[in-house]
């Protein structure tokens, strides 16, 4: 296959590594040092062990350079998509597949749905419209990325813990291609499996993500620190439970109680978050996808979301000051006014 990996950060690193590695034909698109070292060193892949393996492929830049892919996973961040979503159909052709690997809530959540919710966009992942028009939701596969990595230095990226990567298509239906991906993924060494259910997936992740992700970035603590301290372990308890009533008013029944979920993220260690880890590298941070869209939509749904709200809050205006960013921190649809410019 020819497979586009569009950001070679930790998860699109350790994607595109692993699939180079089984032979598959890689081309990996990056900007900046990032894709200086690419070019320079190959891709590394350090696995949890501390072994390490360069991987080749085609570097580009330009969307345009890459030609038509028979899979383009899309591996920016959730704030990056709208700078490439108008330049992706250039990789195009009549079959190509997007497998969309974001934290979060992904902004195609409500597409090839029925009822009240169907095709209803969420604004604050998608205030234009452009990823619904230049990524068409006939071409998505959906995933839910449970691997742990980190870039080490530019062109780097260590393997921490975890292979599960699981799939579905947006309608919940089997179909050859979901397989075919499947197939795609066992080959590059994931556990990969397909779910009918995967937007309950999606708020399985998300009770962690959004709860401990935030927190981390704002106290500089690892997931075990915080599960391991009695008042931060109680506030992502409580946290964790507004996320479970948003899932549930949108008929979402997450299959993992609050307290297995925890136990979970305990185990994984002194793991820093991806937010945690954009932080230090004086990043933009994902808020909008792990926890300002949650807070949207349970507006539309008239659910309470408090604790949710603050660390909203707390989070945006950390963006700010890390970033340095001279734009106004964005409001919440859902809480207009309550964030300051």
């Amino acid at each position: 296959m020819r497979i586009a990996i569009i950001g070679t950060g930790a998860v699109g690193g350790l994607i595109g590594a692993r699939l180079a590695q089984a032979g598959e034909a890689v081309t990996l698109v990056d900007v900046g040092v990032q894709q200086e070292a690419l070019r320079s060193n190959g891709l590394t892949l350090e696995t949890p062990a501390g072994e390490r393996s360069v991987v080749q492929g085609a570097v580009v830049r330009d969307l345009t350079d890459a030609g038509a892919q028979d899979l383009v996973v899309l591996a920016v961040k959730a704030h990056d998509l709208s700078t490439v979503a108008e330049h992706l159909p250039c990789l195009y052709h009549d079959q190509t597949i997007v497998l969309p690997v974001q934290n979060g809530l992904p902004w195609w959540y409500f597409q090839r749905t029925n009822g009240l919710w169907a095709a209803r966009r969420i604004q604050s992942l998608d205030p234009d419209g452009s990823l619904e028009r230049h990524v068409p939701a006939d071409r998505i596969v959906g995933a839910v990325v449970y691997p742990a990595a980190e870039v080490v230095e530019p062109g780097v990226v260590r393997h921490v813990e975890g292979n599960r990567i699981v799939v579905g298509e947006l309608d919940d239906r089997p179909s050859e291609r979901t397989q075919g991906v499947i197939d795609l993924l066992t080959r590059g060494g994931f556990k990969s499996f397909f779910l009918e259910d995967l937007r309950g997936e999606i708020w399985l992740k998300l009770l962690g993500s959004a709860v401990f992700n935030p927190l981390s970035a704002l106290t500089h603590a690892t997931m075990a620190d915080i599960c391991r301290f009695e008042p931060s372990r109680s506030l992502a308890v409580e946290l964790m439970e507004e996320v479970q009533s948003v899932a549930n008013a949108f008929g979402v029944t997450i299959r993992l109680p609050i307290e297995k979920r925890m136990a979970g993220a305990e185990r994984v260690g002194p793991h820093k978050t991806s937010t945690l880890q954009d932080v230090e590298r004086g990043k933009r941070l994902e808020v909008d996808a792990l926890v300002g869209a949650v807070v949207e939509i349970a507006g539309w749904v008239g659910v309470s979301t408090p604790k949710l709200e603050a660390i909203a809050a707390a989070t945006y205006l950390l963006d700010r000051t890390v970033c340095d960013e001279r734009v106004a921190i964005r409001s919440l649809p859902r809480v207009e006014g309550r964030f300051p410019d």
